[in-house]
Parts: C-alpha cells; structure tokens; sequence
C-alpha cells in the first residue's frame, strides 16, 4: 500500500502486520512504526502524512543511525583516523547526522502476515561515517508483543547504534506525566550542558533518576527526563489501565519524556509521548570506558528488543 511520494519520486510504502489484539503500521520511509494498535488504542505517536514526516517530525516513531543519540564535537577516532560527522546537535551530531537513517527509504526485503523485515544499504563516507554499512530491522506483531531485531555488517572498520525512537503514550493521548516507570538500573550517565556523557556511570539511589522502584514521569526532576540508563534487567511502563514490559539485549536505554516537543513545528505539545531508546551508550566512540560500539569486517551486529502489553 503507498503512503506517500517523495520529492525524488521515490514511493514510501505503509505494511500492515496484526497479530491477537494487536495492530501494527510501518511505514518503508526511516522504517516508521507509524502506529501500534493495543486492543483498538494507538499508543505511539504518529503523523498522518509523508509531507508531515518530512517537516515536522522528532524522529517520531523511525529507526535512527547510523548513531543513535549524540557523538561529541561531531566526530570521533577509529584506528587513529579521525572521522568528522554532520554537527546538528548544537556542536554535536544526533542520530546519524542531518540525513541519518530516519529520512531513507527502505527496501522491504521480506514480510508476512506478522512480520516485516526492511533493509538499508549506507554507502562508505555516508555522514562521515567509514565503510559500506548493511543494517536490517524486522518488525514482528507476536500477540500481546512487537520485537525489534536488528542486523548490520561492514565491509570497513566502523561505528553502528541502531535503535527506534517510537514515543509512547499508554492512554492514546494527554500527556505521559502520569506514567509510572520502573527501570531496572542500579546507573545512569550524568551529561554536561550539551547532553554528553561526562564519562562517569553515578549510582541512582538517592537521586531523581532511581527507577528500580515504579515513580511516576512527573513526581521529580520536573519530568524533563533525557538520560541514558545503564541496563541491569528489564522495564516497565504503566498508565490507563496498560503495563508495557521492555526486553533488550543492549546495555542501556535512553529514558526521554519529550519535554522538548513544543506543539508548533510538530503536531504534539511538551511530554505528549516518552521514548526508552534501548542502544549502547552516546559518544561511545570517544569514551574508551563505555562498551564498544565498533564493528569491523566479518562480524555481525545484532540485537533485541521486545515491547509486550499486559
């Protein structure tokens, strides 16, 4: 089925996977996860256009890279090169640069009935970024969950952080202040003025940012929340009556409320839909502390994520 047209003439194709009491619709254009249907209820943000998806989106609902979150000073070292990346994050650069993997369109590789698996070929020097890069995601609707599974390979040395940056909102609208979050992290990563990592992984007991027991988004830290956790289990949202249950196998997730949506260059107004972005860690490139997130010739990156309704 075709969403829409690009300026290119490249057609954007919207898949519709269903599964029990679930409803899911992506769309081939940043591989979008432009709704997810819980019995009937939408509980992601979308947009209703390709002309919307191009202007006014924050990464509503695509799959970002070929760096999800910020590398500082837009750039980074790989085996004593230095490789200068777009800066679109203030001196920064975000979520693979200025055309990262969010404004691409797809190639539907294979589908079914449940599942959707899209393809995207990143050529070598593509944002700054080094080697012929072929990353994967498959979509699959299993009842009462949606998996994510991702795959890259490289023909060169490289960097990779694939994640989705679907914002939730479990009641179908208002804002997510009420959401109850439970996030098994015993750490988190306390960033500088630009949002990057300092390098430290702080203890969150005693602090606004201890999820490991249920707190609700808007009981402290004003709900402004953009911080990555550092993974120890699973989490938990809770709102309307719906508990949304996340599985990964990567190491953190970056916990956002959307308190920087502002209603006039999108559709959606401050804390409309928060994000649990489940990736390595930012700037990992250039903190030889964090887990790596280089990927070399011959091997074969891929991770899990599950979002399972109760």
């Amino acid at each position: 089925m075709i969403f829409g047209t690009l300026p290119s003439g490249e057609r954007v194709e919207r898949v519709e996977l269903s599964s029990g009491r679930l409803r899911v619709e992506v769309l081939t254009y940043g591989a979008i996860v432009r709704s997810l249907e819980v019995s009937g209820v939408n509980v992601v943000l979308g947009l209703d256009t390709l002309e919307d998806y191009l202007t006014r989106s924050r990464y509503f609902g695509a799959v970002v890279g070929r760096y999800g979150n910020r590398i500082a000073g837009a750039r980074f070292t790989l085996d004593g090169v230095e490789h200068r990346l777009p800066a679109n994050n203030g001196p920064n650069s975000l979520h693979g640069g200025t055309d990262g993997f969010d404004r691409r369109v797809w190639t539907i590789a294979a589908r079914t009935d449940t599942s959707v698996t899209l393809t995207l070929t990143s050529p070598d020097g593509d944002q700054g970024y080094p080697g012929t890069l072929s990353a994967s995601v498959t979509y699959t609707a299993e009842d009462d969950a949606l998996r994510l599974d991702y795959a890259a390979e490289t023909d060169a040395p490289t960097v990779v952080n694939l994640t989705n940056h679907s914002y939730f909102n479990l009641k179908g609208g208002g804002d997510v202040l009420d959401h109850v979050i439970r996030l098994d992290a015993g750490h988190y990563l306390p960033v500088d003025e630009d949002k990057i990592p300092t390098g430290e992984a702080a203890p969150v007991k005693g602090t606004p940012f201890d999820f490991t027991e249920p707190h609700a988004v808007g009981e402290r830290y004003e709900g402004a929340y953009d911080h990555c956790f550092i993974l120890d289990g699973d989490m938990s949202v809770t709102a309307g009556g719906l508990t949304m249950e996340v599985t990964t196998t990567e190491p953190g997730v970056q916990f956002y409320t959307g308190s920087m949506l502002d209603g006039a260059e999108t559709p959606y107004g401050p804390f409309a839909g928060l994000c649990l972005e489940t990736q390595h860690f930012p700037d990992s490139p250039n903190q030889p502390r964090f887990p790596s997130t280089v990927l070399r010739p011959g091997e074969r990156r891929t991770s899990t994520t599950t979002y399972r309704f109760i």
